[in-house]
């Protein structure tokens, strides 16, 4: 039994993106609670699929936790995808309906167009974990007042307050028209008076953030990346480009090859950066090295490299309690 989909469910939970290769993505965006009026229905938060079928290339997620999690190789995943993604494809072109479990059910239109419909029952949104929808009666209320108890209502009003509701009345105080009309002519002078003060302020703040902003952009050199509920550790093969690094990066990267598990200091995008920071370190004590660029093109900056997991988790430990709290552990091959 092939349990491809149900791989996919679980990966749902955790990214905005899964590929299954060959086939298409299944995407997620994050839905605020909503209330349905007419049916007086209280919705909560939750994930809301959606399927991109020009999303094909595999990026190797899907294929590395089937391969974790079923203790195989990774070329024997992604077999196991493919058989996968060709039987799909053999129901599709029998006009079947094909559903994936807890994900939502694929069919072709009579445009030969391919067509997805997410289920509904799952919430894929964490923080929503046991909220349900729930519906609530419509609270009616009916007054009845008459005409006669509304004009006895305001007449006492008017007994104890300047201002006038009833015709009666009115005619009794005409000069109260003079004072509405002053009224009127003070509240457009503070109208026009708030609105210059109004448009002064939001000229103020937009140049302080125009401000902000650049200096953000001056700052921010690097990136560090924590994941507080990773995947099983996956091991990757990586193949190092001499030819477009610096003599001094692939110095610096040779020194990782002291061991597979690195704790992970930051992300730079500038390589003189991470210099610094690995003579910083260095300073401090710690054995520290370039491990090499991620697929974002950063240069990766590790406190020490370890051979063993055991030792390697004890000194993430003592980093993130004296050094760096989002400190993080990589493992590479």
């Amino acid at each position: 039994m092939n349990t491809t989909a149900t791989y996919i469910s679980e990966l749902l939970y955790r990214y905005e993106c899964v590929i299954l290769p060959g086939f298409g993505a299944f995407l997620t965006r994050r839905q605020p609670a909503t209330i349905q009026e007419y049916t007086n229905t209280f919705c909560p938060p939750k994930k809301v699929i959606s399927f991109n079928s020009q999303l094909q290339n595999n990026d190797g997620l899907l294929a590395n936790y089937i391969a974790s999690a079923q203790g195989i190789s990774y070329t024997d995943a992604v077999a196991k995808i493919q058989r996968y993604v060709l039987s799909l494809n053999e129901k599709m072109a029998q006009g079947q309906h094909v559903e994936l479990d807890k994900i939502g059910s694929f069919f072709t239109s009579v445009e030969n167009t391919l067509q997805f419909e997410p289920f509904q029952e799952v919430n894929y949104l964490t923080e929503a974990f046991g909220l349900h929808s729930f519906s609530s009666p419509s609270i009616r209320r009916e007054v009845e007042t008459t005409r006669e108890v509304f004009k006895k209502e305001v007449e006492a009003i008017e007994e104890v307050t300047p201002l006038t509701f009833t015709p009666e009345k009115r005619r009794e105080r005409p000069y109260l028209q003079y004072a509405a009309v002053a009224a009127i002519v003070l509240g457009i002078g503070g109208f026009f008076g708030l609105k210059k003060v109004s448009d002064t302020t939001i000229s103020h703040n937009n140049k302080e953030w125009q401000k902000a902003n650049q200096e953000i952009e001056n700052q921010i050199q690097e990136a560090t990346f924590e994941i507080s509920n990773p995947l099983p550790a996956i091991n990757l093969n990586l193949i190092k480009d001499t030819g477009s690094a610096s003599s001094t990066i692939t110095k610096t990267t040779s020194e990782a090859t002291k061991g597979q598990f690195h704790i992970v200091a930051g992300a730079f995008r500038v390589s003189v950066n991470a210099e610094n920071k690995v003579r910083n370190l260095k300073n401090q004590g710690f054995n520290a090295s370039i491990i090499g660029t991620n697929k974002y093109g950063l240069h990766q900056v590790a406190y020490e490299s370890y051979q063993s997991r055991a030792e390697a988790l004890q000194a993430l430990q003592n980093i993130k309690k004296e050094q760096n709290p989002k400190a993080w552990l990589l493992i590479k091959n």
